[in-house]
């Protein structure tokens, strides 16, 4: 991965080494049953609730969590969909279960990804004026677009290391923190965010960021009293207008700028690594912000 390249140009996928990512692969030699028990547990679904979804039955699902019966390949996949396991963890449950992973781990950077590659990025570039970009399952950038690139414009170098992360980017004190108008909203909702990705993946690497990024301390609104009062009334009429999602309001050369955020990710992936992709724009959510945008990349 390279720093952010100067000039506001579209910034190509990186690669990634998927093989050693920090994601654990939880294994065990007592077959997939404590596996299947402790997903289970973590979703809060009964043995019952799981087995009328599987088209199974409550008594199978225990021998199976026990160690008692040996689940087929089928109905292994079947109860790891219905408990929403992340396709990382469905391959740990076969491997448990003796069976060979279902699913591939290819690198970004493989030839074989090479049309997916070519669609992200033209699928951010034709988002343009409005920011996109794309990250792992560890909110690291792996590409994003002009619109983007206009936001970090001005950040220090210190910042824009590689790796690049997005929580990093924008909750660290010498980010984009300082710049966001609404930031204890901003942050609680992105640290809210966080919380939910490591309930559902138990994920070091990804509880290991959250640790990180929740401690760094939030940098004083710059903004003179009256400027925050009328900057509060501002929130507030942003808030109504938008009820549907919170905006984040970000300056950018002395224009306050509305986005929401949209997240879009692969349906039913057959690679650890597509599965793990996440493709996040910023809509504007007012006239202002979107007249500004196309001023900016005209």
């Amino acid at each position: 991965m390279t720093t952010v390249p100067a000039g506001g140009a579209a910034r190509p996928i990186a690669p990634t080494d998927n093989a050693h990512n920090g994601h654990k692969t939880h294994r065990t030699g007592k077959g997939a049953g404590p596996l299947l028990r402790v997903w289970r547990e973590r979703r809060r679904v009964s043995q019952l609730d799981l087995a009328l979804r599987a088209d199974s039955s409550a008594r199978h699902i225990s021998f199976v969590e026990t160690g008692r019966s040996r689940p087929g390949e089928e109905l292994l996949l079947r109860l790891a969909e219905h408990l929403d396991v992340p396709v990382r963890d469905r391959n740990a449950l076969l491997l448990a279960a003796g069976y060979a992973p279902r699913y591939r781990e290819t690198p970004l950077d493989d030839p074989a990804l090479e049309s997916l590659r070519d669609g992200i990025e033209r699928l951010i570039q034709g988002y343009e004026p409005y920011p996109a970009f794309v990250v792992d399952a560890t909110y690291d950038v792996l590409a994003a677009n002009r619109g983007i690139m206009m936001l970090l414009d001005g950040l220090p170098e210190s910042v824009l290391a590689p790796p690049l992360n997005a929580m990093r980017l924008t909750l660290h004190p010498e980010g984009l923190a300082p710049r966001i108008r609404n930031l204890p909203e901003w942050r609680g909702h992105l640290l809210a965010q966080m919380q939910r990705q490591i309930a559902l993946h138990r994920s070091d690497p990804l509880r290991a960021l959250y640790e990180e990024v929740a401690a760094y301390p939030v940098p004083e609104q710059r903004e003179s009293r009256a400027e925050r009062t009328a900057d509060s009334d501002s929130d507030s009429d942003s808030a109504s207008e938008f009820a549907f999602a919170l905006p984040m309001r970000i300056e950018h050369d002395g224009q306050v700028l509305s986005f929401v955020s949209s997240i879009s990710t692969f349906n039913t992936p057959m690679d650890v690594t597509v599965a793990e992709l996440a493709i996040e724009t910023l809509l504007p959510a007012d006239p202002a912000t979107v007249k500004y945008l196309h001023s900016m990349m005209s």
